[in-house]
């Protein structure tokens, strides 16, 4: 008796333990939330609140002043999100594959050169020539889909978790003669999907926080991303604020939006990640960790 008490004590501790570290997650959260509803005057007298003193959308009127621009940031981001995300995880399962296969020679040889270029890069310079002298994508849509198509972190976590397979039930499936495109298709890919929702949740949140690659290449303002279009935005609030003096212009700085409009900028800019992500939870525990231990 005085063992299951024990053990009722343990896991309610657990619980409430999780349950404090939950809430100490979504107050930052919460937080950011508040701020963006709240006014500048408010921040300046009483600092960060739970709930906003002043309840005000001012900020997010701010941005949405052209919301054809923002429809166009949103259009952009998410195009190059998702055929950016299918094309990289595509590519990053079949080298992983083949990288995981115990049979094939060069597997050792070509995990080096994918981990030495995870430690070392040509720079931006050669980058910048290799996209617009050579590949000729600048300014277009290419430019911002193609440089994250392979990164070696994503390439070593999923031959992690498909060096797991057994070889023997590959060279069964080669028994009953199957070839190496159907091996991968049919066989590798419907067991690898915990693996695969993992890493495409990674390589979604890559394509879509970046604003690097806009502002390296990008030119025409209808292949602006949201991410680097919400940046833009930030920069020439900076700049009105630090620049226009009271008395000058009839303008009331103290409620210009300026940390509020940064907080707004967060919530729009993690609004569609934070709706997706609870679709692929049930399986990105699960793709962290198998293949993560060996017996």
């Amino acid at each position: 008796m005085n063992f299951f008490r024990k053990q009722s004590l343990s896991r309610w501790l657990i619980h409430l333990w999780f349950i404090i570290f939950s809430v100490f997650c979504l107050i930052p959260l919460v937080y950011v939330i508040s701020i963006s509803f709240s006014t500048e005057s408010d921040l300046a007298v009483d600092g960060y609140r739970l709930i906003p003193k002043t309840f005000t959308t001012f900020a997010y009127k701010y941005l949405l002043k052209s919301p054809d621009q923002l429809i166009t940031g949103y259009t952009v981001s998410v195009t190059v999100t998702v055929l950016g995300t299918v094309l990289s995880l595509l590519i990053t399962a079949m080298l992983a594959y083949v990288l995981s296969r115990k049979d094939f020679r060069g597997a050792n040889k070509l995990s080096f050169f994918i981990f030495f270029t995870l430690l070392f890069n040509g720079g931006l310079v050669p980058w910048y020539i290799l996209i617009k002298k050579y590949l000729f994508i600048g300014d277009s849509i290419f430019a911002l889909i193609l440089p994250y198509v392979i990164m070696p972190w994503h390439v070593l976590l999923m031959k992690g978790f498909l060096s797991e397979i057994p070889l023997a039930l590959i060279e069964s499936a080669k028994i009953d003669g199957a070839k190496e495109w159907r091996i991968f298709w049919q066989i590798v890919l419907p067991i690898a999907k915990p693996a695969m929702a993992t890493v495409g949740l990674f390589i979604a949140f890559v394509y879509w926080n970046d604003w690097w690659l806009a502002m390296l290449y990008i030119d025409n303002e209808k292949l602006i991303p949201l991410q680097y279009m919400l940046y833009r935005i930030m920069n020439n609030i900076q700049y009105l604020s630090s620049s226009i003096r009271p008395g000058t212009v009839n303008i009331d700085i103290s409620q210009f939006p300026n940390e509020t409009a940064r907080m707004a900028i967060a919530v729009m800019a993690a609004g569609p990640i934070l709706v997706v992500f609870p679709f692929f939870q049930k399986y990105f525990v699960k793709g962290l960790t198998v293949g993560a231990v060996k017996e």
